[in-house]
């Protein structure tokens, strides 16, 4: 092709007039005359016919003559030489002066009288016939990458420049383009355009016509139980994908391990090599089920052989939840410690209080259930049960010091050592005063000296004392207040059936409703306030039940009938308009001091109960 187009004139072309590059031999004048007219006629003639042969838009042959860092000079055997930009050129490094090289002839002369030549189109010329041949029967062509542009990359083929869309590079995108620039791949040509010089390749119709053909391949072999060798193509959350050569299948995260797997890309990476076995096969589907945890053994199957209840085991915290922790003991072999199994003596109320998923931990089996693949573990195992020694290191009526941890409405609780509580109830928290709340007597965080009561080792329960620490005053009380000794109060609460009086520093009494001495009284906050001073008289001491009942109306009983009457107006009951007209109606059934006297004893006698109940 290239000696026809050489040797064609172009129709119209116009003859270039110039003298050769190299300046003729000189002759002396002997040889001058030798030569005839005719013989030099006959010589310019030639030359001028050599001239018509080549015209613009041919290939034609030059030799460089000089080479610089932007641009290659080359005569083609015209009056003037050519140049051609350094870029044209594939390896620009391997150009060197006297080499002869095929060019095409754009312009005979340019407006600076230089012959306009192309490397890059001679190059495409000179392939066209043989690229489009590949394009139209669909070859494989094979081609160098030589550099990257935007939107893809520059393919060497057959020396001259073809354009690889970066789509069309591999099956997925490539992260790392940069990283195949040198190396030679195979091609199909997509797209043609002579008249631009376009040239457009794809690497992936190659791959895929090859994932196509190893694919139909595959299926035909494909089995069930196949142990194969694949890429890792893609990950999800609940799985991986595996490209087996051809066509994928999926690993499920849940045969990925025997173990827990919080995500796959804790154990494939896109692009690594996997062996799997294939679990299950729709070939009509083209749906593939692989397995990775199948191809070691199940650890389950002889996991009772290993394993003993009560042995000591270590293993990583995995999992916690509300209810516990998941211990590793190997992949695929889980324990769980309940929150229950955690402490001998502290109240965990989450799991993650006492571990935390990474650790490395110590615990004791419970009970192995091989059929539901289950371990029950316990922590406070591996150490000794401070319940079981408890009554022999603290012994009942032992006098300790603790530290209030928490106060309910029933008693305060007592550390007494690390991780072992003790209840102080609220009755044995004074030998004199009714406590209504631990408040008023303790609050959390205080230093206090306690007595052990008792210990209920199966409940894990321990009883103590605050007022035990001292001796019980009762019966020196009942010593000093005797029946009908005067005494002073002051109303420090108020009952519905009476009200508490303060006696001295920490001693209380109470007076029942009856005993007041207020005529006609149904509630004691309708006359008495707290606060309010009062006169009175013992009348019974009860030294098994500590109480001191006291009466005012005994008392009353002694005095004037002007004390009486001052006393009735200072504590008059400002009663609703219902109990005004109950208090009428008993007002008129007692009539005097007297009556009330003797009436004393008689109702002493009854409000006892109230008084065991209300104080």
């Amino acid at each position: 092709m290239l000696d026809s187009m050489t040797n064609t004139l172009t129709p119209g072309a116009e003859t270039p007039r110039r003298a050769p590059s190299t300046p003729p031999i000189p002759l002396n004048a002997d040889e001058e005359d030798d030569l005839s007219l005719e013989m030099r006629a006959e010589m310019f003639g030639q030359y001028e016919d050599s001239l018509r042969s080549i015209g613009e838009g041919e290939i034609v042959r030059g030799t460089v003559l000089s080479v610089d860092d932007k641009d290659v000079l080359v005569d083609v055997g015209f009056k003037s030489e050519g140049i051609i930009a350094l870029s044209e050129f594939p390896d620009p490094s391997s150009i060197k002066v006297g080499d002869t090289i095929e060019v095409f002839l754009e312009k005979m002369e340019n407006q600076d009288g230089l012959v306009v030549l192309s490397k890059q189109r001679a190059d495409f010329v000179r392939v066209w016939d043989r690229v489009k041949e590949a394009h139209d029967s669909g070859q494989v062509v094979e081609g160098r990458l030589i550099r990257k542009i935007k939107g893809g990359v520059v393919v060497d083929l057959y020396g001259v420049e073809a354009f690889l869309p970066g789509s069309q590079i591999a099956l997925r995108q490539v992260q790392n383009v940069d990283s195949l620039i040198g190396q030679g791949m195979e091609f199909k040509i997509i797209k043609l355009n002579k008249r631009r010089r376009n040239i457009v390749v794809s690497r992936r119709a190659v791959l895929e016509e090859h994932r196509a053909k190893q694919k139909s391949e595959i299926i035909q072999e494909l089995a069930k139980d196949q142990i194969r060798e694949g890429v890792v193509k893609n990950i999800t959350d609940f799985g991986a994908f595996v490209d087996l050569g051809g066509i994928d299948g999926l690993l499920h995260i849940t045969d990925m391990s025997w173990g827990r797997v919080s995500h796959p890309s804790e154990l494939v990476s896109i692009g690594e090599k996997v062996k799997v076995k294939v679990l299950s096969f729709d070939p009509e589907k083209e749906r593939i089920s692989l397995g990775m945890k199948q191809l070691t053994p199940y650890p389950w199957e002889d996991v009772d052989k290993r394993y003993q209840v009560s042995q000591k085991v270590k293993g990583k915290v995995v999992s916690i939840t509300d209810y516990g922790a998941f211990v590793e003991l190997e992949k695929g072999i889980e324990g769980l410690i309940h929150i229950s199994e955690m402490s001998w003596t502290r109240h965990v109320r989450h799991p993650s209080k006492v571990v935390a998923i990474g650790d490395q931990i110590e615990a004791v089996i419970l009970k192995i259930d091989k059929e539901n693949e289950k371990i029950s573990l316990g922590l406070k195992q591996t150490e000794p049960d401070p319940w079981l020694t408890l009554d022999q290191r603290f012994p009942i009526g032992t006098r300790l010091t603790g530290k209030v941890r928490n106060l309910t409405n029933f008693g305060a609780f007592v550390e007494i050592e690390e991780g072992i509580d003790g209840l102080v109830h609220i009755s044995d928290m004074s030998w004199t005063r009714r406590v209504v709340h631990p408040s008023e007597v303790l609050k959390k965080g205080d230093k206090v000296d306690v007595v052990v009561l008792s210990i209920d080792k199966d409940a894990r329960r321990i009883s103590l004392g605050l007022k035990q620490v001292s001796d019980d005053p009762w019966p020196t009380l009942a010593e000093k207040y005797i029946p009908d000794l005067i005494v002073k109060g002051k109303v420090v609460r108020l009952l519905d059936r009476g009200v508490i009086v303060d006696l001295e520093e920490g001693l209380e009494g109470f007076i029942p409703l009856s005993q007041l001495g207020v005529d006609g009284l149904k509630k004691p906050a309708d006359s008495f306030h707290a606060g309010d001073d009062l006169s009175l008289k013992v009348t019974r001491v009860d030294t098994q039940a500590h109480r001191i009942i006291l009466s005012v109306r005994a008392w009353l009983a002694d005095q004037t009938q002007a004390a009486q009457a001052e006393f009735q107006a200072r504590f008059k009951p400002t009663p609703s308009a219902e109990s005004g007209a109950e208090s009428g109606a008993e007002s008129g059934a007692e009539s005097g001091a007297d009556s009330a006297a003797e009436e004393t004893v008689a109702v002493e006698a009854e409000e006892t109960g109230d008084a065991a109940t209300e104080f």
